[in-house]
This record gives C-alpha cells, sequence and structure tokens, in this order.
C-alpha cells in the first residue's frame, strides 16, 4: 500500500485530498495544527481505515518523521486574504522554513514532492489568461505581499531542490475554488456572499463589481491534483489548475441570489488594495499534461455548495 503525508489535512483542500487518496487505496498520514483548518474535517477522515493523524506545525518538525512515504502533498498555508493578512509571519515561515524541513524529509526519503502554490503568484496580472511561463506583478511591500511571495519563495525552494538534488517535485498553482467543507467564516467570496444570502443580509460586492474572477469546484480541482501527483514524467512541472470561466464578481453575486430565491440588497464596499481586476489561467498545460479540465459548472457547484452551508447554519432548502 503506497503512503501519502498532507500537511493542512484538516482544511477545505486538505481534507478533500485526504479523502481522494483514501478511497484511491492509499494510507494516508495527515498533519495540521488547526490555526485555519477545522477539527471536524480530521473526525470525518477518521472514519475511513487506513487514515492517521498527528497534530503539528510544520515550521517546527517534520510529522510522522520515521515514517517513509511515496508522496508529501504540502498543502498547509493560511490561503484566504484574512487569514493570511490575520497570521503573516505564520504564512510566510510555513511556506518557507515549513516547506524546506519537507523537501529535506522527501530527499532523505525519496517521497515525490507536490507543493501547493496560488495563482496569487501572478498579482495584478498584465497578461490575460495567465500562462504558466508569466513571471507575475506582485508588490512585495503589500499587506499581501505576505502570501504572494511566501508562494514565491515556497515554489523557488521546491524548483531549486529539484535541480540541486533531482527530487520528484511538482508544482499547482490554484486558482479560486469553492464547494462543500469550506469554512463559513473564511473570508472568500463565495463563502461570504452564500452565508450573506442564506442570513437574508446585503450582499457585500467590493469596488464596482466588474472585476472578474473564475472559479474551480473542488472535485475537478482535486481529480486535477491528483493526477499532477500520480502521473508519472511531470518532475519540475508547474501546472495551473482552476476553471476558465470568467464571471465579473457583481454577476456572481446575482446568481448566489437566484440560487438563494430572495430579494437582496447588493451593498458597494471599496476595494481592497491591491486586490487583482482579472483572473483567469491558462490550462493548456494541464489538457497537454494531465488530459484534463473542469467539468462542475459554475451553478450546478454553487448549488451543491449551497446545500451543505444550509445544512451547516441549519436553514431549510
Amino acid at each position: 500500500m503506497k503512503r501519502v503525508l498532507i500537511t493542512g489535512v484538516a482544511g477545505f483542500l486538505g481534507s478533500h485530498l485526504a479523502e481522494r487518496f483514501l478511497h484511491e487505496g492509499w494510507e494516508v498520514y495527515g498533519a495540521d495544527n488547526f490555526l485555519t483548518g477545522q477539527r471536524e474535517n480530521v473526525e470525518l477522515l477518521a472514519q475511513i481505515p487506513h487514515f492517521h493523524f498527528e497534530e503539528k506545525d510544520v515550521r517546527f518538525g517534520v510529522p510522522f518523521p520515521r515514517t517513509p512515504v511515496d508522496l508529501i502533498l504540502h498543502f498547509a498555508s493560511p490561503a484566504s486574504v484574512p487569514d493570511y493578512l490575520a497570521y503573516p509571519i505564520e504564512t510566510l515561515e510555513v511556506n518557507g522554513r515549513g516547506t524546506h524541513l519537507l523537501l529535506e524529509h522527501a530527499r532523505q526519503h525519496g517521497s515525490r514532492f507536490l507543493y501547493a502554490s496560488t495563482s496569487e503568484v501572478y498579482g495584478d496580472p498584465e497578461v490575460h489568461p495567465q500562462p504558466e511561463t508569466y513571471v507575475g506583478h506582485v508588490d512585495p511591500t503589500s499587506p499581501r505581499g505576505v502570501y504572494d511571495e511566501a508562494k514565491r519563495y515556497g515554489e523557488a525552494l521546491v524548483l531549486t531542490y529539484h535541480r540541486e538534488y533531482r527530487l520528484d517535485v511538482r508544482i499547482t498553482r490554484i486558482f479560486n475554488t469553492y464547494g462543500p467543507r469550506m469554512r463559513l467564516d473564511d473570508g472568500r467570496v463565495v463563502s461570504n456572499l452564500l452565508v450573506q444570502a442564506l442570513q437574508q443580509k446585503p450582499l457585500t460586492v467590493y469596488g464596482d463589481g466588474t472585476q472578474t474572477r473564475s472559479f474551480c469546484y473542488v472535485d475537478d480541482l482535486v481529480e486535477g491534483i491528483y493526477r499532477l501527483a500520480t502521473y508519472e514524467g511531470l518532475e519540475g512541472s508547474v501546472v495551473n489548475l482552476g476553471n476558465e470561466e470568467e464571471i465579473p464578481i457583481l454577476e456572481l453575486a446575482r446568481t448566489i441570489q437566484s440560487l438563494v430565491g430572495a430579494r437582496l440588497t447588493i451593498e458597494h464596499h471599496p476595494l481592497p488594495p491591491r486586490d487583482p481586476k482579472r483572473r483567469r489561467p491558462d490550462l493548456t498545460r494541464a489538457r497537454t499534461l494531465l488530459q484534463w479540465e473542469p467539468r462542475v459548472t459554475l451553478r450546478e457547484g454553487l448549488t451543491r455548495t449551497l446545500k451543505f452551508f444550509q445544512a451547516k447554519l441549519g436553514v431549510p432548502s
């Protein structure tokens, strides 16, 4: 039985990935310090055979240090804007020191290593859509820079280990993702709008709402990550994963309003500093290397996510 170590396993993406690997017959070793992860996700995973958990902050040590694994998925990091602004030092360190410790562990045991990077490495892009060859437009001195530059440094570490030690590494740059198990208070636009709509509150849109994003349903993303992690011959690959369907935030708010079936006002608030105006992945590389593309439409994915939020909030469906 193959073994995988997943850091950030109590998080939104980490828990879905652990579930997928368990169902594929892997033995999963998960770690989290619960800074932003949820204990209920670990409790859910603990019901599945071959799942092991250690409460650990990977900035200060490798989880399960005496257990060699075939694959390491490094997903430990605050990821939403409110989270990484609340924990800026932790964000920098988990992607710096934490990544370095895990890479050393991978080198010592010959483990494959997959690093969860982000579309934020492109900053407020001047190239659209964003291919992996685009070097980005990032302000390292802005508050958002703690996440953008942490992930850029993490990528540099990962690829340096590939060049220096021929370690089998892969990097995924993840674009906006949504779905069940998102925290109600994580600060992401989908969760914010769903909670506001279900609580019959005004919907918050920043700026005039013409800024665009592309939203990928979590099942599609997990499929892409699984292929990137397990396919052979992808050493050193950097791959965008997300959805190419681009939508203005104001249109997203109106879509959620229609799904909930309520007449709600939309309140416009000032746009946060350095908020990207457009964000959409170029998926050419994902299609070529992984034979992957997203399949779940935005409306279908939002409908599934809405049911999860209704259950969490105790709102009748």
